[in-house]
């Protein structure tokens, strides 16, 4: 069962887009509301527990499958900052890059999220679809 979502997709694109057009003035709550929309997105395409994706303070979500947990510090996690977050989840910065330049604490197995971003590719704030083929 998927994870019941708390920001709608509507409002969550909505803050994407704005927080596209003015990365570094777009207000807290935008930024908030798009954080979560794009954790949300997350957990839905890539449901399960074994990993914790964590953007303090604006949330946090487990995803992946795997391993179950279910208390305590998971055993992989990534953590991150709303600004590095929202470009990884946009396509503005990739993962590699992120990791170089520490913005990015991954520890665990299972704590690497390239196959899964970016979330949210146009710049309409349209996300891909889930079930399109690389070909």
């Amino acid at each position: 069962m998927p994870p019941r979502r708390r920001t709608s997709p509507a409002d969550g694109l909505a803050a994407v887009q704005d927080w596209r057009r003015d990365p570094e003035g777009a207000p807290r709550h935008t930024v908030a509301t798009a954080v979560r929309y794009t954790l949300e997105e997350l957990a839905a395409r890539a449901p399960g527990r074994s990993t914790e994706v964590r953007v303090p303070p604006h949330g946090a979500v487990q995803c992946l499958s795997g391993l179950t947990h279910r208390r305590g510090t998971p055993p992989n996690v990534v953590e991150t900052d709303a600004a590095t977050w929202l470009r990884l989840a946009t396509g503005a910065l990739t993962w590699d890059d992120a990791w170089e330049s520490g913005t990015l604490r991954v520890s665990g197995t299972r704590a690497d999220l390239t196959a899964y971003l970016p979330l949210v590719t146009d710049p309409e704030g349209s996300a891909p679809c889930a079930t399109a083929s690389s070909s």
